[in-house]
């Protein structure tokens, strides 16, 4: 029988490598974790994992375990840390998965008045997942998940926030501002900056410039808002972001905005939760609280 120390060793001995770092990982002694996974073999008689040297890998089996083990584990922590914040008096945390990099600044107007009305409420930010937004939502890694593509889900309900339109930004003196809209191959010179995030998932590409087998001269990535805009300020490269964060740029009077093609790219802001939760009261206040912040 599968028990959850054998998927804690399991998870340990992936992310080590070695049996020795694995048991220290767990504050376990070597001789405690080996019998451990080998009665789970015996048990099941098949191998968990192979020896190269010191080094231990995974076997088929070792891994089908590992994924249990990575789904259910944070399911165990979640509950975990709910009971003991109930034991400290504490009401609860409330996590928060990002998929749409600039709407942190969005979020930041939310967040904000949210912790006043629920002073014993934290709030945890999260903009890195193992396995996607949507998967940890699922696997109780988050709460809330802010997207703008959903991924339809019957155990996860959407509530659209806003809608907004993604728009090319470019230094005030750009050529491209003579332009009443821009075309896919008005950006085939250009250097495009945008968020660390694959292609496949920024807007300029699948919904602009794939589609039209176009592409740019040179696309550079940076994580964040200010140093991307800073770029752009100083001629840099050219951007696609929301329309309502440029509206609000400190340095708003640098830059200028055109629509990405005659129609433009129309996006909408959504908040996922599960549809059962033991925080829904959290989760729906913050919902509310979010409808009346527009972008």
């Amino acid at each position: 029988m599968i028990e959850r120390q054998h998927l804690r060793i399991i998870k340990a001995i992936d992310t080590e490598g070695t049996m020795t770092e694995a048991a220290k990982s767990l504050f376990l002694t070597q001789s405690a974790l080996s019998h451990a996974m080998k009665k789970l073999e015996t048990h099941f008689d098949v191998q968990l994992w192979e020896k190269e040297g010191r080094r231990l890998t995974l076997t088929q089996a070792g891994r089908s375990v590992l994924g249990l083990a990575q789904r259910v584990l944070p399911q165990f922590e979640h509950t975990e840390a709910q009971l003991r914040r109930f034991a400290e008096g504490k009401q609860g945390i409330l996590r928060i998965g990002m998929e749409c990099y600039p709407c942190f600044e969005w979020l930041l107007k939310v967040v904000a008045p949210f912790l006043k009305t629920f002073p014993d409420v934290d709030v945890d930010v999260r903009r890195a997942f193992s396995f996607g937004g949507l998967q940890a939502l699922h696997g109780y890694d988050i709460d809330i998940l802010l997207t703008p593509d959903p991924l339809s889900l019957d155990t996860i309900t959407y509530t659209p926030v806003f809608e907004y339109e993604q728009v090319l930004v470019m230094h005030n003196a750009h050529p491209l501002t003579e332009k009443e809209f821009i075309t896919p191959d008005d950006l085939a010179n250009e250097v495009l900056i945008t968020y660390p995030v694959e292609r496949s998932r920024l807007d300029i590409f699948s919904h602009f410039l794939t589609p039209s087998n176009c592409t740019v001269k040179q696309h550079k990535t940076i994580e964040t808002t200010e140093i991307i805009l800073q770029m752009v300020a100083a001629g840099r490269g050219v951007t696609a972001l929301p329309k309502w964060l440029v509206t609000e740029a400190k340095e708003k009077h640098l830059f200028e905005c055109r629509s990405l093609g005659k129609s433009g790219i129309a996006k909408t802001l959504y908040l996922g939760h599960r549809k059962s939760t033991e925080i829904t009261g959290f989760v729906d206040a913050f919902i509310q609280l979010a409808l009346t912040h527009s972008g």
